[in-house]
């Protein structure tokens, strides 16, 4: 396989969580009297440009069905984040009822509806179908299809280039990553500027959050390596934040090669001496993954069976996409946890894709009392823990498992 970004033979490996179905492909009842297909999920490392990615063998239209089931307004922590992003934005960049942002992956309208609510003029670029349709039911602008650079000379045609581009989590998650920022790059007016958010990759491997590699996210991203693929298609960094979303994020600020209007910030270089320091640049930094994977996975298989002979019962709360991961990288099944809770009605009365766990509201966990909640999208832990603090009046506890086994 060659690197998606440099073309560039792909030697290096990071790890190998054996085969998954896609991470967001829940089953209906139905579809559980038919094979899954499922996919080998390896992750490796271009030893050229640093960008880390998966083996490519599903495509994004398998991936991305019209029934795609994640939606982004069913985490109260991440609509505050996104109210706030947009309140940061329009204050630093002096946007007004005059201005045009575009969100790309703008999923079910969770970001732009505070946009909206401001006036400012906004689209979304949204291909899969079920959260395009809960949008547009926001009253938000939505095209329907993948963004790259022929969407993005489309939309210039009609004159809608943006002042603000906005990509929260979406990066990872494109198979043609040089198309995507050349999009980027026309659809952005002379003095715009395009703000991309994804999972840092210093904290994954530092924090040994493996199961947060699935095939959905193609790439897994340093400052080394999106700086270089920016500038190689036509966009320049000038800043970046760090992040505590999705259990350490990086936050990067770019314009067009060609405005110059922003200067560096110093917190570039900072961040890319830091990656630098712990190693990136080195194969050895990707070598300590596996191990630290396997005794996580070790260490969950031991508690479940260990809690089922104690006459325990211990069940799931979060049907997300990362759960599933560990879930099928540990061969869990239904036998050692009988069922997921989940929020969001779209995946309800569902089964989770390979481990085939089914999924239930909220009531089935006050009615069964349950000794332990599995908490699956451990970075919403704190929000969880709230939300569920009343198992505690019948001594239920909480337990995480990265980045190692946590009971409360």
């Amino acid at each position: 396989m060659k690197c998606r970004h440099c073309q560039a033979k792909l030697t290096l490996p990071m790890i190998d969580l054996s085969t998954a179905p896609a991470s967001n492909a829940y089953l209906t009842d139905d579809e559980l009297h038919a094979p899954e297909k499922y996919f080998p999920l390896r992750v490796l490392v271009c030893t050229d440009c640093w960008l880390v990615q998966t083996e490519d063998y599903a495509s994004a239209g398998e991936l991305f069905s019209a029934d795609y089931a994640y939606f982004s307004s069913f985490s109260t922590t991440w609509l505050k984040h996104a109210e706030q992003y947009v309140k940061d934005m329009t204050k630093r960049f002096s946007l007004c009822k005059s201005s045009h942002i575009v969100e790309v992956a703008a999923n079910d309208g969770y970001l732009l509806q505070y946009a909206q609510t401001m006036g400012i003029p906004c689209l979304g670029i949204e291909p899969t179908t079920s959260t395009a349709v809960a949008a547009r039911e926001k009253g938000i602008e939505i095209i329907e299809e993948f963004f790259g650079v022929k969407l993005a000379q489309e939309i210039k045609g009609h004159g809608k280039q943006a002042d603000l581009m906005t990509a929260n989590n979406v990066l990872a998650h494109v198979p043609d990553i040089n198309d995507f920022i050349k999009g980027f790059t026309l659809l952005l007016k002379q003095t715009g500027v395009a703000t991309f958010e994804f999972p840092h990759l210093l904290r994954l491997v530092s924090e040994y959050q493996f199961d947060t590699i699935y095939h959905e996210h193609y790439s897994y991203l340093s400052l080394i390596a999106v700086k270089n693929i920016f500038e190689n298609n036509g966009l320049k960094v000038f800043d970046v934040e760090e992040l505590s979303t999705h259990g350490g994020s990086l936050r990067v600020y770019a314009q067009r090669k060609d405005s110059g209007k922003y200067e560096e910030s110093q917190n570039v270089q900072i961040m890319l001496e830091r990656e630098i320091e712990a190693g990136m640049i080195n194969t050895s930094f990707y070598s300590r993954l596996q191990n630290k994977a396997n005794k996580i996975k070790n260490d969950l298989i031991r508690f479940l069976i260990e809690a089922q002979e104690g006459g325990k019962k211990v069940v799931g709360y979060g049907a997300a996409a990362k759960g599933n991961t560990i879930l099928n990288y540990a061969g869990i099944h239904s036998d050692l946890l009988p069922y997921v809770i989940d929020m969001n009605p779209a995946k309800q009365g569902k089964f989770l894709p390979g481990s085939r766990i089914p999924i239930f509201n909220e009531s089935k966990l006050k009615s069964d009392k349950p000794d332990y909640v599995l908490i699956l999208p451990w970075n919403l832990r704190d929000e969880i823990t709230d939300q569920l603090k009343y198992i505690k009046e019948w001594g239920g506890e909480f337990v995480t498992v990265i980045p190692e086994m946590l009971i409360q």
